[in-house]
């Protein structure tokens, strides 16, 4: 077959999807923005997308739509030259469709099959919005603005063949309408990469190098800020390390903002650390910023205790790589982290704001490692067994795609 895929980002989800399918003797190309430097397991396309400025005032719940459709178009018409010149057609058009680039592929190539990939249809209510309320209870205005936000998406898939989503509730947070064209597979986390390390290190940049045995705390997300429990975590530390003089907190993570609003001023990392450093040890907190993938492994692989904290929202690859590497991963009690995590089971719960229950229950888990043995292996079960990327995942996926293409 004939595989297009479509990602502002490639090879995002795509990354072990697209060459496996290229293995399988598939033709497989990428459409990709410009802009995009990193490198593809496979052929790509770019575009060039100048998007113009909003104007908030005249667009109002339409700015968000409207650029979206406009990337749409962008990409739309990058197809039709594809098309025209040099007759490409795909069987099968695999794309993300969070940043509107599939909204009209369609129109290009109508006998081509459209698989989208749909991570999360935002809600005025009952999701991430309106969910921490230091922050302010959402206003109608906000509920308005997160429905409106849907548009895209919607459309997105309501002109598809099928949609795939990466975890039940993340496909529950659609429509029944469209949520009845989702299929379920997870992107799948490489567990035979990520395993228990016995021999693992880990240097810090002040030279100090920590080990699997030792007393290791560690918190990962693409950035600190609120939507992923940032300052949760920050107030609960103080009562864990006075607890546990010899405890080491390794955090990982950018200065940026991925989701949810900016601080007024610096960055969410610096206002939350601000907040209680008069009470931390500081020579015992270690923030790495962003870092290679392979000192991300070895950081779960030293921890002894692994804290993920999210809104309702999509569900943190990490979560499920701390799982696999053999970390104890205490999680927020918040649905999508619940889908995967039980508490006594493979894992510890607590409710998202309750800081005394966090510090109680990080302490509890640092003081005593083994009896946290029977959780961490069964959570590297949980992960071997339903999200295993080459034994599990990639076969689904590759079964999902296969299965647009002609028949015969």
């Amino acid at each position: 077959m004939k595989i297009l895929f479509v990602h502002q980002n490639f090879p995002g989800q795509f990354l072990h999807l697209a060459p496996a399918l290229a293995a399988r003797g598939h033709d497989c190309r990428a459409l990709t923005d410009a802009g995009n430097t990193r490198a593809s397991p496979i052929p790509v396309w770019r575009y060039r997308h100048a998007a113009e400025k909003v104007d908030p005032a005249a667009t109002r719940l339409g700015r968000n739509y409207t650029t979206m459709s406009d990337r749409g178009v962008t990409v739309a018409r990058a197809c039709l030259q594809l098309r025209e010149r040099e007759g490409y057609v795909p069987d099968v058009i695999f794309g993300h469709s969070g940043w509107g680039e599939t909204l009209f592929l369609k129109e290009v190539w109508p006998e081509a099959k459209l698989l989208i990939y749909a991570e999360f249809y935002y809600r005025g209510r009952g999701a991430d919005v309106g969910f921490d309320r230091e922050f302010g209870p959402a206003s109608f205005d906000q509920v308005m603005i997160a429905q409106g936000r849907t548009a895209h998406l919607g459309q997105a898939l309501a002109h598809a063949d099928k949609g795939v989503s990466p975890t039940f509730w993340q496909a529950s947070t659609y429509p029944p309408a469209l949520r009845s064209m989702i299929e379920v597979v997870f992107d799948g986390v490489n567990t035979d990469a990520l395993a228990p390390d016995p021999t693992a290190s880990l240097t810090l940049p002040d030279g100090k190098v920590l080990r699997a045995g030792d007393e290791v705390l560690t918190f990962v997300n693409r950035n600190l800020e609120p939507y992923r429990g940032y300052h949760i975590f920050m107030r609960a530390l103080p009562q864990v390390l006075a607890a546990r003089p010899d405890a080491q907190v390794v955090i990982i993570g950018g200065d940026e903002v991925s989701y949810g609003a900016a601080p007024k001023e610096g960055s969410w990392k610096e206002v939350f650390l601000n907040e209680v450093k008069d009470r931390l040890d500081l020579s015992r907190v270690h923030f790495l910023g962003k870092v290679p993938y392979p000192q991300f492994v070895s950081a779960l692989q030293v921890s002894r205790v692994h804290a993920y904290l999210t809104y309702p929202f999509v569900l943190s690859w990490s979560m499920m790589e701390a799982m696999a590497a053999g970390c104890l991963v205490v999680g927020a009690r918040v649905p999508p982290v619940e889908e995967v995590l039980r508490d006594g089971h493979n894992g510890r719960l607590v409710d998202f704001f309750d800081v005394e229950g966090w510090s109680r229950v990080l302490t509890e888990c640092l003081a005593d490692p083994a009896a946290q043995d029977r959780l961490r292996a069964q959570a590297r079960r949980t992960v071997q067994e339903r999200y295993d990327l080459t034994r599990v995942c990639l076969p689904k996926m590759v079964a999902l795609v296969e299965g647009l293409g002609p028949k015969g």
